[in-house]
């Protein structure tokens, strides 16, 4: 079986008890975290080991987090999501117009972490991959908000078209019931966690597939769902 990737993340802040916390928490939602607990380190570990996204602290000793984001931007459209303790609108707009992608004031909770970096995630990967994306047989237009299956158009309800979009923007990684309903909550049918697992039912019904032999969703016990891609893992 291939190992489900993780989402590498640069922790750039000086409270080193926060950044302890934060590697826990975010490890079970598939992030990998690596901390730097001064400016200076953490632009020599993003120069290193480019990470997937930055979350990145303003207040600090030496350089501040605008003026990480500043050299950031000098090389690299690495997302950056910034923490500061100073809720002011101005900071907020300064973080963003330099080049941040989103903000965070603290103190705040985790679990709003781990939704700010997921969103941030799916804005980057729907640009990255463009208008449309091929898997297999398996053919979805974004900006016509249609999919087809060996050329044969697919009859989706919104809810199913996220769920889907959601797949195949994160193959073979195992994603949790919080996960799905984060990214299809509000759509078209109620947002409680066994919706989850009707919504997939429906999903492989359209896709012709059978759950006890996948081609395309495989449940992750006791986790969620998996998209394999059109193929065995």
């Amino acid at each position: 079986m291939m190992p489900t990737p993780r989402t590498r993340v640069l922790l750039i802040d000086d409270d080193e008890a926060l950044c302890g916390l934060l590697t826990e928490y975010l490890d079970p939602f598939g992030f990998a975290v690596k901390a730097a607990y001064h400016p200076d380190d953490g632009l020599r570990a993003l120069q290193a080991d480019p990470p997937d996204i930055v979350v990145l602290d303003v207040m600090m000793p030496g350089l501040d987090g605008f003026a990480v984001v500043r050299k950031v931007r000098e090389t690299s459209r690495v997302p950056i999501v910034m923490l500061t303790a100073r809720g002011g609108v101005m900071d907020r707009i300064v973080g963003l117009e330099l080049g941040a992608d989103d903000y965070l004031p603290k103190p705040f909770e985790p679990r709003e972490l781990v939704a700010r970096l997921q969103a941030v995630l799916r804005r980057g990967a729907q640009k990255a991959m463009g208008a449309t994306i091929k898997v297999g047989p398996l053919e979805v237009d974004w900006d016509a908000h249609t999919a087809r299956l060996e050329g044969r158009p697919l009859d989706l309800t919104a809810a199913e078209f996220a769920l889907l979009g959601l797949f195949v923007r994160n193959p073979r990684s195992a994603l949790t019931r919080d996960r799905i309903l984060e990214a299809t909550r509000g759509l078209d049918w109620e947002a409680f966690d066994r919706s989850v697992d009707v919504l997939v039912s429906r999903l492989r019904q359209k896709l012709g597939d059978d759950p006890r032999n996948p081609t395309f969703i495989k449940t992750v016990r006791g986790h969620g769902y998996r998209f394999i891609g059109g193929g065995d893992d």
